[in-house]
């Protein structure tokens, strides 16, 4: 092998400074090495593969050839350090501190409040970081592109594009010539934040890239570098002939340029390569030749530099020579994000040979080659259907390498066009693709030539062969295509169980596609002048229209403070959250964080693979222990005490004797780094024997009546007699896939044992310390008070961090307690996934009875979640269900009955909304089966049945619906295919958890500190009892600091269900009352003193200056054995209505606008109650439209991180989206008036499921069919496809149930 003995020395610059690293291990990416080894800790982990945007930085290089210097946003996660030489590495660090200068981009994010839980906020900084440094002035377009490969789960998008919006150049910003400015808002209308308070962006003030790094680049001769690690030996070739040569003695040794497809195999998969080459300082793997014949691109230019290379060459050449290179830029701009199309080369792309390619299938209908080299000499390859010989497999020889790729112009009478449809719109792998070519003769549609290539419906790219054979020599028809139709629906079959499922809308999708080319082609052949026969309607033509996409001016409406408030006085206002600009440097720290200390050590947990399963030698650990770095393997027997869940049950927390899941703990290694405890948990082995009748779905879970006790129902009226009166009665059902929270940091602990006295510190990322506390302390056998939990903030949580982070900080605190020495465990993405569990799946069944003139009069309504393996919170969850059983209908007649199914997954938990997102979708549901049944439109039936006046829930619990009618009348009056209402209760059942606490210190130079019970996770709570505190002390709120959340300093509060501001809120005002009733006496001596003067004067006269503030809540309660109660402190009510724009022959959407208006009460701060509402309602459009859970059939989870599972992105939000705080609303059971609002919104996302919905039923009543149909949630693309019917759609035949062994399982 090339390269020498003595250490490599590496040299590349983060942030300006140089760094010179000897001998790096290839297995240190660049995330690992600036979090562990430079502190940099603003880069953040979310997900390890490139999918989620969160660890973006800036990479820079210096171009000997062309003398330039290129920047180029990229993932650190997967970028290996030994591939840095000679570059230059910006992090958010190094663009601006709160310590020296914010750069304008942290800061309009910030202000503009882009920023809730924070986690993200770095990366989408460096993602619109880069696009300024490539482009200063850059459009619309522009900056929703350089977002795409960045997730957020707080924000819904909006306030982050409007704070990147202020960048646009003036010709862009408003996409409509002479419009008004769609930054400036209507005159008289409050604003969230004002654009003249920014600071200006001058480009010519950034970070220089280092002038060394030029010098080395042209003075020094380049030369091969090898590194070696513990299992990887790395090799950086600078030249072809060293390249070959390693190639020829390294045959199955990887070429490696962007990392994104080798290392996610190595991270997820557990490949080992014991040697990697690494080519990218080979210059003739990077070289762009033109010819009149076509486009020679080399193998190792990015993907975006070919886009870069085919929009050009598009703008020169004729339009009929361009047709392969515009396919090729319209698959280009959906492959991957930035980020990834930044780094991932061209011949890397094709020789992956994935079978569901974007390019593949277009290279080779357009009848691209490459060029291939190895010792044995140069080559010419067609891409063909020859080329690609399986999964992940071409016909290249192991020593040979792709030198580049040549794409051809075009030829007069020749059209190729590209087709993708994938479970996301942009940024998500294909379901499947395709390239078609034709070649017409001159003047005529007779067929000369005819390609056609499709992805994702084999094992590799596979052609339509003998499609495309009977179509050549005959003339473009609808009869040649009406047989085509049915030879490619024989030449592409694809088993019932292969993997992906989605068998029958991949086989019907090759069908979509061949018609929209077929329209392409008519349309090509008329403009040729060419005399078709019949021409298709209009409404079919309109296939050929894509979807828009172009963002439209958003407005967001609410009250201004009264004029009489003064200044200081910030409540009501919209106050940027308190910590988004430290959030927006990287300065704001978050678990993980945290320095490592000495002899610290990692934790990983080993999982069972096993649903249902006797441990059969549970004692075979000693393979782990003797790996290197572990340090001991933790079992049952090492907890000293016992495990007692939320209601004070003892649950197993290792399991000891049987599984009852995948993903069940059975154990956990610690070692002293994190890459020895994974592979030391790698080598545990355990032995299982498989116990019979598992259950997985809710149907088995039915059948075998595997339920959880109590099962609960309620009601009023008597819906058996009503029925019999009813004029009419429908039957029906609807189904609820889960959601996984997705919060963008993962579960995160670290548990320091003091050595003293039995003590704990415990330093967790979690939505309910005092849990954590007593979860501790019983099963480590000593007091709570020996317990202190302490939470900074939460990058994300929506109810996922209650149960699930408690079971984990257990057994890292069990870890650290058996090995004295502090423990950390910061789960991966995927291990996340598969062990904490979801929303709960639902089947909801109902019958309801109502009159000709659509008055509903009875329904009765069967809920069924599956729970899981354990109970966890599922009876508090269906509980919720039924309490809002109702939604916004007064039914006179009503019965709910909910139970959890006891199944053999991972348990289910708590998520944003507790269970009210299912129930109502199954409400609202079943209203839409009245409508179709009726012939009425749904908002017709949902008009004339909602609640009217003063009334009763069917619990008895008297409200005043004014409010909710005046949201729907609101969002009525825009226009929409979709207006859905929402009645959401507020507040804890269980009565005692509506208390909360809080400790005020004032100090002698007027600073306050402020500790409360709650949690900061995104939803703004600190900054709200910020306010709180400025007003009640009627002092700046500059002088308002509020610390960590501690159960050391305020005990026995959590922060969920919405209620965090109300509770918290009420008792940081008594504590504040308490110290101004205190300071009476001394302001009282004198009025015009100021606030410092008459603190240091309470000082002297010995004044306490701390207090402790307390909210005991409302008695909520309920009896369901009378089936009544009080179990909301007041409802917050909001409506939405949604407008879509359907492709039937793909199953996409897209968004056009959503209207919302909430009833919020009297906002403490419209920025974050917006946000807070912006950011449900596209949690909720996840929910119902595009996330999706797949489970194996033996139970194991398919989808465990952003490349299988999809959660919204920036391309998701609607192109308007508008939302309106009612006006003139009051609550007076919480603070200030004002309403919780972190959960009520998350419904308000079916508004898009309705409105495809009714998308749906138009294009079947233009089929005739005009019955109520099944659509189950989510409705994605396979599941409206198949809905609407389509000639496709009906032609491929389906599967009979259970004659085979599907690939996935419907939960």
């Amino acid at each position: 092998m090339a390269g020498k003995e003595e250490l490599e020395e590496l040299v590349f610059y983060v942030n300006g400074k140089k760094v010179a690293e000897k001998n790096v291990d290839p297995e240190t990416m660049l995330l690992s090495y600036l979090r562990e080894n430079m502190r940099l800790t603003g880069t953040k982990y979310g997900c390890g593969g490139g999918g989620c945007g969160a660890c973006t930085v800036m990479v820079s290089r210096y171009q000997r050839p062309i003398k330039s210097i290129t920047h180029f946003s990229a993932n650190a996660c997967l970028i290996p350090v030994c591939q840095l030489h000679e570059a230059a590495v910006t992090t958010v660090e190094g663009i601006g501190s709160t310590r020296t200068r914010i750069h304008p981009v942290q800061e309009r994010i910030a202000k503009a409040h882009g920023s809730q839980c924070g986690f993200c906020t770095p990366g989408m900084v460096m993602s619109m970081y880069t696009l300024l440094r490539n482009k200063p002035q850059p459009s619309l377009e522009d900056i929703r592109e350089a977002l795409g490969g960045n997730l957020c789960r707080c924000t819904g998008y909006r306030p982050i594009i409007d704070g990147c919006k202020t960048f646009c150049g003036a010709s862009d910003c408003c996409q409509a010539n002479g419009a008004e400015c769609c930054m400036n808002g209507e005159k008289g209308r409050p604003e969230l934040f004002d654009r003249k308070d920014l600071l200006p962006f001058d480009p010519t003030q950034e970070l220089i890239f280092p002038p060394e790094l030029i010098m080395m680049a042209e003075s020094q001769r380049q030369r091969t570098q090898t590194f070696r690690g513990e299992r990887i030996t790395w090799v950086n070739p600078v030249t072809l002939e060293e390249l070959i040569q390693l190639k020829a003695s390294h045959p199955r040794a990887p070429l490696v340029i962007g990392n994104t497809n080798i290392g996610p195999d190595i991270k997820f998969k557990g490949a080992l390569h014991p040697v990697i080459i690494s080519p990218i300082g080979v210059s003739e793997l990077c070289e762009v030749t033109r010819s009149p014949q076509g486009v020679c691109v080399g193998a190792g230019c990015s993907l975006s530099t070919v886009r870069s290379v085919l929009e050009q060459l598009s703008q020169d050449l004729p339009r009929e020579q361009t047709e392969v290179f515009r396919a090729l830029l319209q698959q280009l701009g959906n492959l991957g994000g930035q980020q990834i199309r930044n780094v991932a080369s061209l011949g890397g792309n094709i020789v992956s040979a994935y079978p569901n390619s974007d390019l593949n299938p277009v290279l080779a209908a357009g009848q691209c080659t490459l060029q291939v080299t190895s010792q044995g000499g140069k080559r010419e390859i067609p891409l063909n259907k020859d080329f690609f010989v399986g999964f992940g497999k071409t016909s290249l020889k192991p020593e040979e390498i792709v030198l580049s790729v040549f794409i051809p112009v075009s030829k007069r009478g020749e059209f190729v066009r590209a087709f993708r449809q994938a479970p996301r719109k942009e940024n998500a792998l294909a379901t499947v693709t395709s390239g078609m070519r034709a070649k017409f003769g001159e003047g005529s549609g007779e067929v000369e030539e005819l390609s056609i290539y499709y992805g994702g419906v084999g094992p590799c790219t596979v052609a339509a062969t003998r499609t495309c054979r009977h179509a050549i020599g005959r003339p473009w028809s609808e009869e040649m295509l009406g047989h085509a139709y049915r030879l490619l629906l024989d030449e592409m079959p694809l088993p019932p169980s292969t993997s992906g499922g989605k068998v029958t809308f991949r086989r019907a999708l090759t069908l979509s596609f061949l018609f929209k080319f077929n329209l392409e082609m008519r349309r090509e052949l008329r403009e040729m002048s060419v005399v078709l026969g019949d021409e298709p309607p209009g409404e079919v033509c309109s296939a050929m229209r894509p979807l828009p996409r172009e963002l439209q001016p958003c407005v967001q409406e609410f009250q201004e403070v009264c004029g009489g408030q003064p200044g200081q006085d910030p409540v009501g206002r919209p106050i940027m959250h308190r910590s988004a600009v430290s959030q927006a440097t990287g300065e704001a720290l978050y678990c993980d964080d945290i320095p490592r200390t000495q002899g610290e050590l990692f934790l990983v947990v080993v999982t069972s693979s096993r649903a249902h399963a006797k441990i059969m030698q549970k004692r075979r650990f000693e393979q782990s222990s003797g790996a290197a770095g572990v340090v001991d393997v933790i079992t049952a027997k090492h907890i000293p005490g016992r495990f007692l869940n939320m209601f004070g049950l003892e649950e197993e927390l290792l399991a000891e004797e049987e599984v009852t899941c995948v993903g069940q703990m059975v154990c956990a290694v610690a070692a002293d780094t994190k890459q020895h405890a994974k592979r030391g948990a790698a080598a545990v082995k355990i032995t299982y024997e498989d116990l019979p009748d598992t259950v997985f779905t809710i149907e088995e879970a039915i059948e075998r009546q595997s339920f959880y006790e109590p099962q609960r129902e309620i009601g009023r009226g008597c819906v058996t007699e009503a029925f019999e009166k009813a004029d009419q009665v429908h039957e029906g059902q609807i189904r609820l896939g889960g959601q996984e929270h997705f919060y963008m940091e993962t579960q995160s602990m670290l548990v320091v044992p003091s050595g003293e006295e039995k003590e704990m510190t415990v330093y967790l990322s979690t939505q309910h310390p005092t849990y954590a506390q007593e979860a501790i302390a019983t099963t480590l056998g000593i007091p709570s008070n020996r317990v202190s939990c302490h939470v900074k903030r939460v990058g994300g949580a929506f109810g996922g961090k209650v149960t699930k982070a408690v079971l984990l900080a257990c057994v890292s605190a069990v870890a650290a307690w058996t090995t004295g020495q502090a423990v950390r465990c910061v789960l991966e993405r995927g291990e996340d996934m598969l062990m904490t569990g979801a929303r709960h799946p639902v089947l909801g069944k109902y019958k309801v009875g109502f009159m000709k003139g659509g008055r509903i009069v009875a329904a009765d309504v069967q809920y069924y979640t599956n729970a899981g393996n354990t109970l966890d919170e599922s009876i508090l969850v269906i509980e919720k269900i039924l309490i809002h059983l109702d939604n916004a209908y007064n039914v006179p007649n009503l019965r709910g009955r909910s139970v959890a199914c006891k199944t053999h997954l991972p348990s289910n938990t708590a998520f944003r909304g507790f269970g009210v997102p299912q129930g109502m979708l199954v409400t609202e549901n079943m209203i839409n089966d009245v409508a179709m049944v009726l012939g009425r439109t749904a908002e017709e039936i949902r008009e004339m049945n909602m609640y009217r006046q003063v009334s009763l829930t069917h619990f008895k619990q008297e409200f005043d619906p004014e409010n909710l009618l005046r949201c729907w009348d609101e969002s009525a009056g825009k226009r929409g295919l979709a207006i859905v209402p929402t009645k959401y209760g507020v507040g804890f059942g269980e009565s005692f958890l509506n208390q909360a606490a809080a400790l005020v210190h004032v100090y002698t130079d007027g600073s306050v500190l402020v500790s409360h019970g709650g949690c900061e996770m995104g939803q703004g709570i600190h900054t709200k009892m910020q306010q709180v505190v400025s007003r009640e002390l009627r002092i700046p709120a500059s002088l308002v600091h509020i610390t960590e959340t501690s159960t050391s300093a305020v005990p026995n509060t959590p922060s969920a269900a919405s209620f965090g501001t109300d509770a918290n809120g009420m008792a940081v005002k008594d504590a504040c009352e308490t110290l101004r009733r205190r300071l009476e006496p001394v302001v009282s001596a004198d009025p015009k003193g100021s606030w410092e003067s008459w603190i240091k004067r309470a000082f002297f006269q010995k004044i306490s200056l701390s207090a402790t503030g307390f909210y005991r809540g409302l008695d909520l309660q309920m009896d369901w054995a009378k089936q009544e109660g009080r179990l909301s402190a007041y409802f917050t009510y909001g409506a939405s209505c949604t407008e879509v724009e359907l492709d039937c022959l793909t199953g996409d959407y897209r968004n056009i606008r959503t209207d919302i208006v909430m009833d919020v009460g009297r906002s403490i701060n419209p920025s974050i109650d917006i946000g807070q509402i912006e950011g449900a309602f596209t949690q909720g459009l996840g929910l119902y439209t595009l996330e999706e859970l797949k489970f194996s059939p033996s139970g194991v989870l398919y989808t465990r991180g952003p490349a299988q599972y999809k959660i919204p992105a920036v391309c998701d939000m609607p192109l308007t989206f508008n939302v309106s705080l009612l006006a003139g609303s009051a609550n007076p059971h919480a603070i200030y008036s004002s309403k919780g609002i972190g959960e009520p919104a998350v419904f308000l996302g079916s508004s898009v499921f309705f409105a495809i919905k009714d998308a749906v039923a138009g294009a079947r009543a233009e089929a005739g069919l005009l019955q109520p149909f099944a659509l189950d949630s989510p409705a994605t693309p396979e599941r409206t496809f198949t809905a609407c019917a389509t000639p496709f759609a009906q032609m491929v035949p389906e599967t009979e149930a259970g004659s085979c062994q599907p690939w996935a399982i419907n939960v």
